[in-house]
């Protein structure tokens, strides 16, 4: 539904306006975080060959001319993750990137087609070191706004306490009394029957077409994330192989992932890995999830095979990607994702 008002009317930019010096405060303390810290802020193309290769995002498309009138089709990409890790297998050791990325068939008090992420990579350091940054950018932002809480519909939590560390294995079980663990095999196929009857017999909705993605993603979103990072914040982690599609599985454990996702106030804010450096695996779950988009959606997006060349070369690494409108709309107390940006994408209608 369009808004009453235009965002540029200055009575509507007025009531803005101290969500967005928040955003620019905080912004500025995150780059001096990360210059303290001796990462390279970088800058990567938005035009890209492929926009990513996860099933359930969608990207715009659009085509480059070339001098001799010829055409290629090149996508916004959803994010700036393949040019960062080629970056690091160009030689960069700790990078950060503040990117504008476009989503498609994305809009809502959370989403939006166009919003800016925040990512950071670190050469041959472990993903519980992300853990860390983590908690010091949420203390950070709390403190840049003079805030000691986040809040969202309702919702609080501490940004200064310690974030709590949940196993995907163990939210399940505790939020939905499911072992899930069960119904994935040691390596790491899945078992849909297995997992349907323990959803069943906790009395969640069955569908005869659902697959093991689709029943995992309908108890993670109904049963476990709306209990998340209340209080404190939580780092989900750990989650199974076939969920972490760029992320290396645990040494402890080959059925689940170096995965973490964070949450404060039942909202989704990074989503972190150790990262996959195995081209032919990384080919292998790219192929998967483009195999899921046709038989989902009807479409597919190109694999970028300089970024699989890259991966031979690319060392060891964690990454990390951040919503930063997010993180800005719990700091400052912002109600929608279209109050912390300077200039919204125009609604059909509005």
């Amino acid at each position: 539904m369009p808004h009453a008002s235009p965002w540029w009317t200055p009575d509507v930019h007025a009531d803005r306006r101290p969500f967005l010096i928040g955003r620019n405060r905080i912004q500025s303390a995150l780059r001096r975080f990360f210059g303290e810290r001796d990462f390279m802020e970088v800058d990567t193309a938005t035009l890209q060959l492929s926009p990513g290769n996860e099933a359930h995002l969608h990207a715009f498309e659009t085509q480059a001319l070339g001098s001799d009138g010829s055409m290629q089709p090149l996508y916004l990409h959803t994010s700036p993750e393949f040019a960062c890790k080629k970056l690091l297998a160009a030689g960069e050791r700790r990078i950060a990137c503040f990117a504008h990325v476009y989503r498609n068939r994305e809009r809502g008090p959370l989403h939006h087609p166009e919003f800016t992420m925040l990512e950071w990579y670190r050469a041959e350091e472990s993903y519980e070191t992300l853990m860390d940054d983590c908690a010091e950018i949420l203390a950070l932002a709390a403190e840049t706004t003079g805030t000691r809480s986040f809040a969202y519909q309702g919702g609080r939590c501490d940004p200064f306490l310690e974030p709590e560390r949940l196993s995907v294995a163990e939210a399940f079980a505790r939020f939905a009394g499911i072992d899930l663990l069960a119904s994935i095999e040691k390596d790491g196929a899945t078992d849909r029957e297995g997992l349907a009857a323990a959803m069943r017999r906790a009395g969640l909705r069955v569908a005869d077409d659902d697959t093991w993605a689709d029943l995992f993603s309908r108890v993670l979103v109904e049963k476990v994330e709306p209990n998340l990072g209340f209080g404190r914040t939580t780092i989900l982690d750990e989650y199974p192989v076939a969920e972490a599609a760029l992320a290396r599985p645990t040494s402890r454990d080959p059925r689940v992932a170096e995965r973490f996702e964070l949450y404060a106030c039942g909202v989704e804010l990074a989503n972190a890995f150790g990262e996959l450096t195995d081209a032919k695996e990384q080919r292998r779950r790219f192929e998967l999830e483009m195999a899921e988009k046709v038989r989902v959606y009807g479409e597919t997006y190109p694999l970028d095979e300089d970024f699989l060349s890259a991966l031979s070369i690319m060392p060891e690494a964690s990454g990390i990607a951040l919503g930063f409108d997010r993180l800005v709309m719990l700091a400052t107390g912002a109600a929608r994702i279209d109050q912390v940006l300077w200039a919204p994408v125009a609604e059909a209608g509005a």
